[in-house]
């Protein structure tokens, strides 16, 4: 390949055309099969009660969130340290690395999507769906926006990862404490210090969790407590003597504020994170021409 004779654009395609052909000849496909068993065993472990009770709810959407981040960063954490020498050696005739990034950004986005696609099937037909969602009348269509853009964003920190390191073997290292890091500083299964709340804010899952549960309207969906006071007047009107009796109390949570806005707000932030991923590895790639080996 003579890179010197083609444009930014030109490279970009023949090395967009070089992911699909890895893609089908190093059978790229069985990660979609993965994705596939990943979210069959999320949609079993998570429970009957989600959607339908509040902390279940929270802790099923955090399981959710976790399938999502491990497909993502494992989609890419390899992709581009392998070829690294190779990389070196075309940069050094002419590749633009920004050519090359890109191609792997559309082919890991179309990835993405088919991964937030195969997410949002399972999880529907195994688990009940809330009836509409915050700004679309079907739900799904606004969880597959968001897994597709929470897996984006993990695979986006894999191929930052992967453009730093210089070997496989250091990005497979590297890559297990960059998920403890998203899943502990998410702040739902473990309270963070005051001082350390701000941490959150940094992190994909933080705002891959707060946008399935705004969807989900789950200020709405009553904690265990209001559930069982509502079953208790379902089965026996009498034991009250009137609904405002059974004494309903239910804090909201301005985190999952059940808005199209903060929805927004939530899908842009995620692809801000994206987009700071992407540009650091970029960066990074760039300075390979400093490799000693």
């Amino acid at each position: 390949m003579s890179e010197k004779r083609m444009g930014r654009i030109g490279q970009t395609g023949v090395y967009l055309g070089k992911c699909f052909r890895m893609f089908v000849n190093e059978k790229g496909w069985k990660s979609l099969i993965s994705t596939v068993i990943i979210a069959v065993i999320l949609a079993w472990v998570i429970g009957d009660n989600t959607f339908v009770v509040n902390e279940p709810t929270k802790t099923g959407t955090f399981a959710m969130i976790c399938g999502c981040i491990w497909i993502g960063m494992f989609n890419s954490v390899q992709t581009i340290c392998r070829e690294r020498a190779i990389i070196k050696r075309e940069h050094r005739t002419g590749l633009h690395i920004t050519s090359y990034m890109l191609a792997h950004v559309i082919y890991e986005f179309l990835q993405c999507m088919a991964e937030g696609l195969i997410l949002t099937i399972v999880f529907d037909i195994y688990r009940d769906f809330p009836n509409h969602g915050i700004m679309v009348e079907w739900i799904g269509m606004e969880f597959f926006i968001s897994f597709t853009l929470i897996i984006f964003s993990a695979d986006a920190i894999g191929l930052m990862i992967s453009s730093i390191v210089k070997t496989e073997n250091a990005a497979m290292t590297i890559m297990p404490f960059a998920l403890i890091i998203e899943l502990v500083l998410a702040g739902l299964m473990f309270q963070l210090p005051e001082d350390a709340e701000f941490l959150k804010s940094f992190t994909v899952s933080r705002w891959g969790l707060q946008a399935i549960c705004t969807s989900a309207d789950i200020n709405e969906i009553p904690t265990w407590d209001t559930y069982e006071k509502i079953k208790e007047f379902a089965l026996n009107p009498n034991s009250y003597s009137s609904w405002e009796d059974l004494g309903l109390t239910q804090q909201y949570d301005i985190d999952y504020d059940g808005t199209s806005q903060h929805l927004l707000l939530c899908w842009l932030m995620l692809i801000l994170h994206t987009t700071s991923y992407l540009t650091i590895g970029t960066i990074s790639l760039k300075l390979v021409d400093l490799d000693k080996r």
